[in-house]
């Protein structure tokens, strides 16, 4: 019987580093649904399919095939058979992504593919929606946030890291306009599951809230 543990929360609250580190200690498989998206509106940006076009975006989505592959603990993602791990972290991908989100053809078609995956491997999945949608019968249900501020000021340091020169005052918008839209699309938006437990990473490290997380699985 596999075991499954959903971590939801919006944009910068270090869902994907935690899941991560979780995984990884639990030996679990670290499913990160938020890539499969970003995969998809790679694809739609490289063919400049319209997100407004419905036809458009179902026919691309018939061609578009996303799987995932691991190689020493780190998560692949490959579209129509290649590596885009490192393409889509882009930030306009991100932010593409975001909106294909919302659509209802584009979730049909990754929803199964995640439930499989957590049907047979102990999984860690972060997203949107996993304790709401994807995983309602999670044996672990996370939602972890962070003040705004915070977040914009880790994806900051982020880009700083990368040789960027980001503008934090942009990036603190893009995050508020960000969450502002998932938590209020109509298909699947953003909230906390009711059987979800809140844990706010705003004045605590990575480890910290790794090793309460994995409280919470010894406890149940």
């Amino acid at each position: 019987m596999s075991y499954s543990i959903a971590i939801d929360g919006p944009a910068g609250a270090g869902k994907s580093t935690i899941a991560k580190k979780v995984a990884t200690k639990l030996g679990f498989i670290y499913v990160d649904t938020g890539a499969l998206y970003r995969a998809i509106a790679y694809d739609f940006m490289k063919n400049k399919t319209s997100l407004l076009d419905k036809e458009a975006v179902e026919n691309r989505l018939k061609i578009i095939e996303v799987s995932l592959a691991y190689k020493e603990n780190q998560q692949h993602v490959f579209l129509n058979g290649k590596d885009v791990s490192k393409e889509i972290r882009q930030e306009k991908i991100g932010n593409v992504a975001s909106k294909a989100s919302a659509l209802k053809e584009v979730r049909e078609k990754l929803l199964s593919m995640q439930r499989d995956l957590a049907n047979s491997h102990d999984v860690v999945m972060d997203g949107r929606d996993i304790g709401t949608q994807v995983l309602p019968n999670a044996d672990l249900k996370i939602y972890l946030t962070a003040a705004v501020a915070v977040r914009a000021k880790r994806r900051y340091s982020e880009l700083l890291e990368k040789g960027e020169t980001p503008d934090l005052a942009v990036i603190e918008a893009d995050i508020k306009e960000r969450d502002l839209r998932d938590m209020s699309r109509e298909i699947a938006p953003l909230k906390q599951a009711q059987d979800a437990i809140l844990v706010d990473s705003s004045n605590a490290s990575i480890e910290e809230v790794v090793a309460q997380i994995i409280s919470f699985v010894k406890e149940k």
